[in-house]
């Protein structure tokens, strides 16, 4: 056996040897590789440790009305959405903090002092905004906050008690300007008989889809660029399916996993009534971006 190929025996990485090419002005196109290989294996069964005294805290803070200069519409039925995640995590264990029509010093304040608490004997933390978005911001009452302000305070240099934590962050807001179109003919999904007419309307102008650091994950009610649609009675579809699957499935069912069946049953709607004709019909279809670095689950707590 020749060196090369004991050296190839011996599980070194090799490289086609093809002629290197060259550019017009006569400068040669080099491609370069990083040269680790990491052996290193992962249970990928591994999930974060969720026995710890406490749950945790989740915040909601809850847009309904806005300062006037802004030309924002009030979010009708997101109270329904406030008190359907307050039964919902309260199940799951989590203290909950509520917050209504804050303006923006006084939410980055309530985050600022979140950021500040001791988590060393709690499992994880949840953040959620109900509110219009634009670009890469949420809306308070009176003013836009970029929502990488609010997921910077809970990296591990600033809030060591976290780190390694699952930190959740659910925004329910409008993330763009366009419909989406259905591909089924006739869809019978959520055509009830009610005696009081409940709406759908949409959450004003777009947010963009962030990352934000290793055990952040974050939960959006649209997809980038589309529009979220909200029930003047019965909430947001999004927190609506959302509450109904924690409830069903939260302490059994692995966290991405269940925003994924979330993701399909709201995908499954569409616009029955709405003051927009042109929204008549139209579907929507959530997402999430998750930064975990093992598997979540919420598994009940002894007592």
């Amino acid at each position: 056996m020749s060196g090369s190929e004991q050296r190839r025996a011996a599980g070194h990485v090799q490289l086609d040897s093809k002629p290197t090419p060259t550019t017009t002005d006569g400068n040669q196109n080099i491609t370069e590789v990083d040269a680790f290989d990491i052996r290193q294996t992962y249970d990928p069964a591994e999930q974060y440790k969720m026995n710890h005294q406490r749950r945790g805290v989740a915040l909601i803070f809850n847009h309904e009305h806005f300062f006037w200069h802004l030309r924002l519409p009030d979010r009708r039925g997101t109270l329904a959405d406030r008190n359907n995640l307050k039964r919902s995590l309260t199940d799951l264990g989590f203290e909950v903090r509520i917050f209504d029509d804050l303006k923006a010093e006084d939410v980055l304040q309530k985050v600022y002092e979140a950021s500040r608490d001791d988590y060393s004997n709690a499992d994880c933390f949840v953040c959620v905004f109900l509110s219009h978005g634009e670009n890469d911001h949420v809306y308070a009452y009176d003013a836009q906050i970029k929502i990488e302000t609010i997921t910077n305070m809970f990296r591990g240099d600033k809030c060591q008690s976290l780190v390694g934590k699952p930190k959740i962050f659910i925004i329910q807001a409008c993330r763009g300007d366009k419909h989406d179109d259905p591909v089924l003919v006739q869809d019978s999904v959520d055509s009830k008989d009610e005696t009081t007419v409940n709406q759908t309307e949409v959450d004003a102008a777009g947010v963009y889809t962030l990352p934000a650091g290793a055990d952040f994950i974050m939960c959006y009610s649209v997809a980038q660029g589309y529009f979220s649609h909200r029930e003047t009675i019965n909430g947001s579809w999004y927190i609506q399916d959302l509450c109904e699957a924690l409830r069903k499935h939260g302490s059994s069912l692995e966290f991405t996993e269940l925003l994924t069946v979330v993701n399909r049953k709201v995908s499954h709607r569409s616009v029955d009534m709405c003051r927009d004709i042109n929204a008549i019909g139209k579907k929507q279809i959530p997402c999430f971006a998750s930064m975990l670095t093992k598997k979540l689950y919420f598994h009940l707590k002894s007592k």
